[in-house]
């Protein structure tokens, strides 16, 4: 097997030659790569050579590239592959195809080539590296055809990364047996699914129904059984809590978790990773009969997403006392009020106010959690520091001209809602994009009842503005404002315009994001900051005690509330590694 030591003792061409394979026909990456070295860690080597990639010229990018054969291609058949390729394409069972099968793979390759230039590349042993089933490797070759071709470019290297990644893991003897343990938990958790959506093969776990108790159970029994928690149980609002006790069961604890509910048809890893990741800490510890000075309580919030009923944050909103008792009468699309859905539960809807957590017991908090965005993921990196989860205010508007005739109304004499709605659109674009970490969007546009022959009368928006400060954020949403009145009075069209969310800005505790930024640097990886564009857990309990987060990279240009959303074993293997590191820390320097 490759060392580390061996590596870093080599010179140049012995450094090239012991990494020969990892890129496919591609010398010049470990080459340049030498240059980087020591190093402490595989994730730093790996991350070295893929800047030696990154920092190449365009040309010899898409040599690399092309140096890769085409999936069930003609390399595949002559059997011309390098020996990596058909470890690879076996393991995906690519040397095994129906003629149905290898039809299909003919006619994609065809297509793919003529519209890009290069070979369709795919990492077919997967996020779990054990092999991708060869529908979904048909279908995300289908899916990529419709990319654009520099995002499509920028995709195929991502591929050739993760390739090089597992082929490096094979060379070094490398399991990333964490990783892996919380890619099954995951993939296990999602056998539970509400009805009209698990008969589709789609993940869809809502506040209190049968498949969102069978998770909590399911949540249960690991920490009970497999991960070694002294104290498990399911709390009046659904909340899963694990409590790991320290050395002093009376010292402060460590407050750790997210969600296990889903959006409708979502993902596997949005708020769950926060769950399985610190499960996986508490596992390792209590296998090695190991207590920190403080306790660790981990805590799967039963509701965040609120797709059931109309409130939020109902599982982190209850340990900040926060739940408001009137939720409790709402009805969800079938009739059926709250009050009910938790007695059907088995849980007492009057023991919630009493799990309000006293902040002075407790360290801070702290949410792992996949970045559900694209930055990490064009980044090539794993990990990233969250600064801080963003303040965010929202409005509907509406402004009102005249309905009149599209043939006969002159344009000099049009009061057009819609016109004046497109120009505050673009507005909005330019002034989101004027200051770093600031968001603004309009995500809804409808003309009522338009009519292709007829000016627009009304036209109804929204609007969503984001920023890491209060203070940028509501500049934004004033300069908008100021804006739209502008372009009403110009036009002579009016407007209303009616505030109805607002969400304080959540920056990290400066402490405990130290303590993440260490974990990502002992991994031998870049710090990397970013704030979070979404809401989590974290705002909540940001209202009682510190908090801090970190994002781990998704794929699929870190797509999320999606069945695409999905993570490597390598990645998450990196995020457990991280967090023993924070447990670490404080451990041994609590201050």
């Amino acid at each position: 097997m490759l060392t580390l030591e061996r590596l870093n003792a080599a010179d140049e061409a012995q450094f090239t030659a012991l990494l020969d394979g990892v890129y496919e026909h591609s010398p010049w990456i470990a080459a340049r790569a030498w240059q980087s070295r020591p190093f402490a860690t595989l994730a730093q080597l790996k991350h070295a050579l893929i800047e030696a990639v990154r920092g190449a010229p365009g040309e010899a990018k898409l040599g690399l590239i092309r140096a890769h054969p085409e999936l069930a291609g003609k390399a595949m058949v002559s059997k011309s592959l390098t020996a990596e390729s058909t470890n690879e394409q076996n393991k995906a069972g690519l040397t095994d195809c129906t003629p149905e099968e290898f039809d299909t793979i003919q006619r994609l390759n065809a297509d793919y080539n003529a519209r890009f230039g290069f070979p369709f590349i795919l990492a077919v042993r997967g996020p779990r590296g054990a092999g991708l089933p060869k529908r979904e490797i048909i279908a995300t070759f289908a899916r990529r055809l419709a990319n654009q071709p520099a995002f499509e470019l920028d995709e195929a290297l991502r591929n050739i990364h993760r390739i090089a990644e597992i082929r490096l893991n094979d060379k070094f003897g490398h399991d990333p047996v964490l990783g892996n343990l919380v890619w099954d938990w995951a993939e296990a958790l999602a056998a539970h699914s509400d009805p009209g959506y698990a008969e589709r093969g789609e993940l869809c776990v809502t506040y209190l129904t049968d498949a969102h108790c069978a998770c909590a159970a399911q949540l249960a029994r690991w920490m009970r059984e497999d991960c070694g928690f002294d104290e498990v149980n399911i709390d009046a609002v659904g909340n899963v809590v694990g409590v790991y006790h320290g050395t002093d069961r009376d010292a402060k604890r460590l407050l750790t978790g997210s969600h296990y509910d889903t959006v409708r048809n979502g993902g596997k890893y949005d708020g769950r990773l926060g769950v399985l990741v610190p499960m996986a800490c508490v596992r390792e510890l209590h296998r090695q009969g190991r207590r920190l000075p403080y306790g660790i309580e981990v805590v799967a919030f039963a509701e965040e997403e609120g797709q059931r009923y109309k409130a939020v944050f109902l599982g982190s909103g209850a340990l900040t006392g926060q739940f408001n008792p009137n939720w409790l009468d709402q009805q969800d699309a079938d009739g059926v009020a709250m009050r009910a859905a938790l007695e059907k539960a088995g849980l007492r809807a009057e023991d919630i106010a009493a799990l309000r957590r006293d902040p002075a017991r407790y360290l801070g908090f702290v949410e792992v959690h996949i970045e559900q965005g694209p930055v990490l993921n064009a980044a090539d990196l794993p990990l990233g520091v969250v600064t801080s989860i963003n303040g965010s205010v929202r409005y509907f508007g509406e402004i009102v001209g005249t309905a009149c005739h599209a043939g006969t109304t002159p344009m000099t004499m049009r009061r057009d809602a819609a016109a004046a709605a497109a120009e505050l659109v673009l507005y909005v674009e330019e002034r989101g994009a004027a200051v770093p970490d600031l968001v603004a969007t309009v995500g809804m546009l409808d003309v009522p009842n338009g009519s292709i022959n007829v000016v627009p009368g009304r036209c109804r928006f929204s609007l969503d503005v984001r920023a890491t400060t209060n203070e940028v954020r509501d500049a934004c949403a004033r300069d908008i404002q100021e804006r739209l009145r502008a372009i009403c009075a110009r036009r002579g069209l009016d407007y209303t315009l009616e505030e109805s969310m607002r969400a304080a800005a959540a920056p990290c505790d400066q402490a405990l994001r130290a303590r993440w930024e260490h974990a990502v640097g002992s991994l031998g990886l870049p710090v990397f900051h970013m704030p979070s564009g979404a809401g989590h857990d974290a705002m909540m309990l940001h209202q009682i005690m510190p908090q801090a987060m970190l994002f781990q990279r998704g794929l699929n240009a870190g797509i999320s509330h999606n069945p695409l959303e999905a993570v490597t074993n390598d990645d998450t293997e990196l995020c457990v590694l991280a967090f023993q590191s924070l447990l670490h820390q404080l451990a041994t320097d609590p201050t």
